[in-house]
Parts: structure tokens; C-alpha cells; sequence
């Protein structure tokens, strides 16, 4: 076995999507990623030296750039999580707490004319996600990201927000390495410590979770999900260097075609129409931005090599990972495992039902952090993976060849989730 092989340190980017529980699909991908990884033989070390993530995406990001030093390790460490994950360590989901935030939130709504010139009725969001901001604290290691950058283990990672002040789509990134920001119309790099802050304002789902105040530039600016004007996802890692990038999705992408109509009777719920402009937000620039770098690569192609050389242009093989099966069907059948205080909330804008009598599960999609959801998406995503097991390979330039059995390398991985959710657990 060896430790790291060459095809390793390619300047390989790493590119996480946004979409609430969604991204529990990323996990599993990743998951059969240091599977296919150990079959070829390589241990230790990371395959990622540039990542980026927006979202939910970024969280997982920053957890693989903070473990970059042992890439099984941090997988092992994401399944466990996302596998034991519930809506209360992600948002307060008790009584008191949807009273607080969401009922008020929907009083506001429906009275707003009437009670708008009392400040302290003005909730900020639908839900409260402070109890995501505690989990973060104690289960991201932020505070190792500067040596995983300086040892060589990581190139760069990223975080894109959105502001609400300026307008401004934002990508912070950290390096340990001078890497010039890039101005594009609307979009903009600012090189920064990255911190807590900086992944609660990705993951703030609009209307959903509350903005996050951050710096940028000496100017404090209210951020939210870096997937609102996100036009070019892929574009961060190209700009810190990536040569390949590997893009796990979170929806549509790879989805069964053909088109698909719900029959309905009545106007749309606002629960239906909320899932559609989610859906806009966190999947469809991806899928333009893949089109036009697929674009871009085959113009690349006809040009005769003076031509080549003459552009800033380069070409960038990109391989995409995405769902098999329309999460929101998933989704569907799990609705009932969210808290009854939720299903209440959300059955006032029209979710209701399960399985094949399930309304508004779109929504419900983004917001079903309990383990029924998660451990399927993991599934399908390492399911999806493992068919992929040739195109993955030749992409990463791994072998098939799985090494003989190492029991103790096993016991290591299986070790490290234990030790990680004990230390967490002491931290309370």
C-alpha cells in the first residue's frame, strides 16, 4: 500500500452543493469514494487539495478540509453525523421554539399590516437555527485548517455566501498560498479566515434560517445561502487552481427522464411553490454552469494548438455525481418522522400526507434532518457511486485491484466516529 499516490496530487477540486438535508446524498458519495480509494490501495492523505462548498455543502467541506491530513477518517466521521442526525441540533423544532420563531413568523405573514410598527414582532426567519451553530462549535475543527494548508494537505477551501446588503455573490476562501481574488459581474473572492460564521451564513436557507452578519472588507454585511445568485458554482475551484473537479450534486441532474405532472386540482400550496423556487436556487445554476464548461471544453477541442495557447482559457475535466431517484420522492415517504410541532408549522403552507400521498415534500426535503431521510440518501449516493465504479476509477486514475485485508486499518476507521462523538459528547 502506499500512502498517497501521484494521481492524488493532481490539483483535483472538490465542489459541494447547497440543499439542506439534501447533502446527506453527498456523504454517501464520499463514503464509496475512500472505498474505491483503499481498493486502489492509498491510504492516508487526501484526494482534495481544493474545496468548495456552498450550503450544506459547505459544512461538509469544511470538515473534509479540516481532516485532510486523513481522508477516511473525516468520511467516517460525516456518515456518522449525518446518520445520527436529528431536527433539534439543527433548528429548535420543540413547541416553545416553532411558537417563538414559525408561528410568529406565519402571524407575521397574514397580519403583517397590523403589527409591523412593533419591532419585537418581527421574527427573522421561519425557524431558528441556533442549535446548528452549537453543533458546528463542537464538531467542526476549524482551528486544524491552517496547518492542514501549511503541511500541504490542503490547497484551498471555499465558502460562498449571498449578501442581502449589496447584493453581491460571495466566495471567502483561505489559503496558505497567495491566490489573487477574482471580480466577476455580481460575484466576488475575498480571501479570509474562515470560521463558524462564515458556515452558518452559507447554510442559511432564505426565509428559512436567519442571515449572518460577516465581515467583507472592513464593512460588516448581512449573508445568507450561498446558493441564492450563485451563477457559476464551479467557478471557485477553477480559480484556486483545480485542473479536474468533481461535482456532487443534489438533485435533478442525474434524476429519471421524462417529464413528470403532479395532478392537481387546486391553486399551488405555498409549500409547492416554496420547493419550486428552492429547487431554482439550490439546483439549477449547477446544472447551466456544467453545460457551458462542457462548452468551453469542446470549443477548447477544435482550436489548433497556436490558438490554445493564445487564451486564458483551459480546459477542466469535470465529473459529475448526482442522485438516481427524485429525492423529493424520498422525502415523501419520511415526512411523518419530522416532529409533530413541524408537521403542524408546515401543514399550515400545505405539506401533508406521506409516500405517494404526500404534499409539499420538496419543501419538506430541505428540512427532514432525521435519520429515515439521511441514511437513504448516504445509500443512494454510495449506491450511485459504486455504479459509477469504472468511470470513478479512470477519472482519479485509481486500479480496481482491492489490497490484501488490513484488519487493523479497520479498526482504525470504524475506531475514529467513536472517538470523535466522545470528544463532542465531553464537550457539552
Amino acid at each position: 500500500m502506499s500512502d498517497l499516490n501521484s494521481a492524488d496530487r493532481t490539483s483535483t477540486g472538490l465542489v459541494l452543493t447547497g440543499g439542506g438535508a439534501r447533502a446527506a446524498y453527498q456523504v454517501g458519495v464520499l463514503q464509496a469514494l475512500a472505498q474505491l480509494r483503499r481498493d486502489a490501495g492509498v491510504i492516508g492523505g487526501n484526494p482534495f487539495p481544493i474545496i468548495t462548498g456552498t450550503s450544506a455543502g459547505a459544512i461538509n467541506a469544511a470538515t473534509l478540509a479540516c481532516q485532510a491530513d486523513d481522508f477516511d477518517a473525516a468520511v467516517d466521521g460525516l456518515v456518522y453525523i449525518w446518520q445520527n442526525i436529528h431536527v433539534d441540533q439543527v433548528y429548535r423544532a420543540d413547541s416553545f421554539g416553532v411558537i417563538r420563531t414559525g408561528a410568529r413568523w406565519m402571524t407575521m405573514m397574514s397580519l403583517g399590516w397590523a403589527l409591523a410598527r412593533w419591532k419585537r414582532s418581527r421574527p427573522k426567519s421561519l425557524l431558528d437555527n441556533e442549535p446548528l451553530g452549537e453543533l458546528l462549535r463542537r464538531w467542526v475543527r476549524l482551528e486544524r485548517l491552517d496547518e492542514m494548508l501549511e503541511t500541504g494537505h490542503m490547497d484551498a477551501l471555499a465558502i460562498s455566501g449571498s449578501s442581502y446588503s449589496s447584493g453581491q455573490h460571495v466566495t471567502f476562501y483561505q489559503t496558505a498560498k497567495e491566490i489573487q481574488p477574482w471580480l466577476r459581474s455580481q460575484r466576488l473572492a475575498v480571501r479570509a479566515r474562515l470560521t463558524i460564521e462564515h458556515l452558518m451564513a452559507s447554510s442559511a436557507i432564505p426565509f428559512i434560517f436567519p442571515a449572518e452578519q460577516l465581515d467583507l472588507e472592513g464593512q460588516p454585511e448581512w449573508f445568507g445561502d450561498g446558493s441564492m445568485r450563485q451563477s457559476a458554482p464551479i467557478s471557485p475551484a477553477i480559480h484556486l487552481g483545480a485542473e479536474r473537479i468533481l461535482v456532487i450534486g443534489a438533485g435533478r441532474m442525474h434524476e429519471p427522464p421524462g417529464r413528470r405532472v403532479q395532478a392537481v386540482e387546486a391553486h399551488p400550496s405555498m409549500a409547492q411553490i416554496a420547493g419550486h423556487a428552492l429547487s431554482n436556487i439550490f439546483l439549477d445554476a449547477l446544472a447551466v454552469d456544467i453545460e457551458r464548461m462542457q462548452r468551453i471544453n469542446n470549443t477548447l477541442s477544435l482550436l489548433p494548438p497556436e490558438a490554445r495557447r493564445s487564451t486564458a482559457l483551459r480546459p477542466v475535466e469535470v465529473m459529475v455525481i448526482a442522485p438516481s431517484r427524485r429525492i423529493d420522492d424520498l422525502a415523501a415517504k419520511h415526512q411523518a418522522a419530522l416532529p409533530a410541532t413541524m408537521r403542524g408549522l408546515l401543514r399550515s403552507v400545505g405539506v401533508s400526507g406521506e409516500g405517494k400521498a404526500a404534499h409539499g415534500s420538496a419543501l419538506t426535503s430541505y428540512l427532514l434532518f432525521e435519520p429515515d431521510f439521511t441514511e437513504e440518501l448516504i445509500t443512494l449516493g454510495f449506491t450511485d457511486t459504486l455504479a459509477r465504479r469504472s468511470e470513478v476509477q479512470a477519472f482519479f486514475g485509481w486500479t480496481g485491484e482491492p489490497p490484501p485485508f488490513d484488519p487493523r486499518q479497520q479498526r482504525r476507521s470504524a475506531g475514529f466516529a467513536q472517538a470523535r462523538v466522545a470528544e463532542v459528547e465531553r464537550a457539552r
